[in-house]
Parts: structure tokens; C-alpha cells; sequence
């Protein structure tokens, strides 16, 4: 399901050193970025929110506005450590790190962060539950659970499935489908949600698979679904908002202190 980007036309190159104001790369400010990306990625294994080698999360290099950290190819998720990751450009160069971003990866990602500025954060899965409301009729989210309210207004559905993203011109489209929305339900697909922080971006993609997850159960039972008002939904929605990006911070500091404990390596 994987594809290496050196099986395309326009394959990773690395780019010398001297082309780059390294000790900016350097930062201590990308460092907490790569940390913070590097949680996600075991809290995420954790929680069986990963696909083998597959799927990827990537962030803009802090003070950048054309770089992007993104996993390397052929590595699961809870093998991901902050030196691990990769830091791309949007022409497909390997600017600091060792190996190269599967091809799918570079192709939406680097086309994402490039046209839609505002996602400086973008983290794609195929988690089960959000993934199995792709497959069905219908919209996938039904605002009917507290937890899926924190995303009211804030979806959209990508139905053209067009197969891999193994062009710039599927990155582009993917891009362009996006509109205002942070969470993209990738028809036949998976998800990918955005955000302007590592940490906001962690708590939504958290909290949808739990909505998810909450409405598949729901519909097991074979009733039938009841949906809040319009008008409590949209209220509910605002309160959440108010805190995300607070609530959001402490969340991210909790997996940190639970992987400093358990799997420390993870900083590495």
C-alpha cells in the first residue's frame, strides 16, 4: 500500500548544506517540534490509529514557510523518533534527514502546506472507526454525541476518490477540495485533519476518532440516530472552541509526560 517517491518521475534529492541557513533547522523551536511530532506518532500507535508503514503526519518547519517535517518511508509509527523525521521541501528535496517521505505522503502533503497556507499541520490516517464512516451512505459524521459537536461546522467530504496520490496534480485537487474545513473525510479513504498547531491538530484527530468510534457503536444497536438541534449543536460548538487551543496544549503535554516515562526514547 506504501510507495517509495523514488518509484516517480521526480524522485527525493538532498540538498547541500550550505543552500540552508542550518543552525535555523537547528532551533530549539524545531526541536519542541519535532518532539511534539514524535509524541503524536507513538500516542497515535498506541491507540490504533496507525496502517503499517503507511499514512503520515507533517508540520511546517517552525519559521518556515516552504519546509515541513514529515515521517520517513518504511518506519511504523511507534518506530518514529524526533531525530527520525524527515524535513522536506515542496519539490521534493530531502533538506535535513536520512531516507525519504513515502510518495503518497510527499504528494499530498507538500501540494497541502504549499496551497492552503493556513494548514501548518496536516496528520492523515486510515483510522478504523472515522475511516469505516467514509465507506458508507450519507454524511459520515452525525452531530448527535458531545464529542462530535467539537466539530460541527468544521467538516467537509472528499468524494473523488481517485485512487493513490501519486502526482502533484491528486495533491492539488485533494488541496483544493478543502475549502475553510479542518477535518477532510477522504471518500473510500481515510481522514486528514488541520490544523495551525502540532498540539490542535493531535486533539482533533483524538477526539474525532472517539466520535467516530462513540456513532459506530451507536449505530450497532440498530436504532435509530437522533441528532442535536441546529441551534444547540452550533452553541455547543462555540463553547468548545473558546478552550481548544488551551485544552489542546495540556493534552499534548500529557502524552510528553506519559512517553517521558515509558518510552522516552521517543525524543531521540
Amino acid at each position: 500500500m506504501a510507495h517509495s517517491l523514488n518509484r516517480d518521475p521526480a524522485p527525493v534529492a538532498s540538498v547541500p548544506a550550505d543552500r540552508l541557513n542550518r543552525p535555523a533547522l537547528d532551533s530549539d523551536e524545531v526541536m519542541q517540534a519535532r518532539i511534539d511530532l514524535a509524541a503524536c506518532f507513538r500516542f497515535a500507535d498506541r491507540l490504533g490509529m496507525h496502517e503499517g508503514i503507511c499514512n503520515h503526519f507533517s508540520a511546517m518547519v517552525p519559521g518556515h514557510d516552504d519546509l515541513f517535517l514529515v515521517n520517513p518511508y518504511g518506519y511504523a509509527f511507534r518506530e518514529v523518533t524526533a531525530s527520525k523525521l524527515l524535513i522536506c521541501d515542496f519539490h521534493g528535496n530531502v533538506v535535513q534527514g536520512e531516507g525519504e517521505p513515502e510518495a503518497t505522503a510527499f504528494y499530498i502533503h507538500a501540494r497541502l502546506h504549499k496551497n492552503v497556507p493556513r494548514a501548518r499541520v496536516a496528520f492523515h490516517t486510515h483510522m478504523p472507526y472515522a475511516t469505516a464512516l467514509t465507506m458508507v451512505e450519507g454524511d459520515p459524521l452525525v452531530f448527535a454525541g458531545q464529542t462530535a459537536l467539537k466539530f460541527y461546522g468544521r467538516t467537509i467530504v472528499d468524494g473523488d476518490y481517485n485512487g493513490l496520490a501519486l502526482d502533484e496534480r491528486e495533491g492539488d485537487r485533494i488541496a483544493a477540495a478543502i475549502g475553510d474545513a479542518d477535518i477532510v473525510f477522504m471518500k473510500h479513504h481515510g481522514v486528514m485533519v488541520l490544523a495551525p498547531t502540532i498540539a490542535e491538530a493531535w486533539d482533533d484527530l483524538y477526539y474525532l476518532e472517539r466520535a467516530c468510534e462513540v456513532q459506530c457503536l451507536a449505530l450497532s444497536t440498530g436504532r435509530r440516530i437522533v441528532p442535536v438541534s441546529k441551534e444547540i449543536a452550533e452553541a455547543t460548538a462555540r463553547q468548545m472552541r473558546a478552550g481548544d487551543a488551551e485544552s489542546a496544549k495540556l493534552h499534548l503535554q500529557s502524552l510528553r509526560r506519559t512517553l517521558d516515562r515509558q518510552e522516552p526514547d521517543y525524543r531521540n
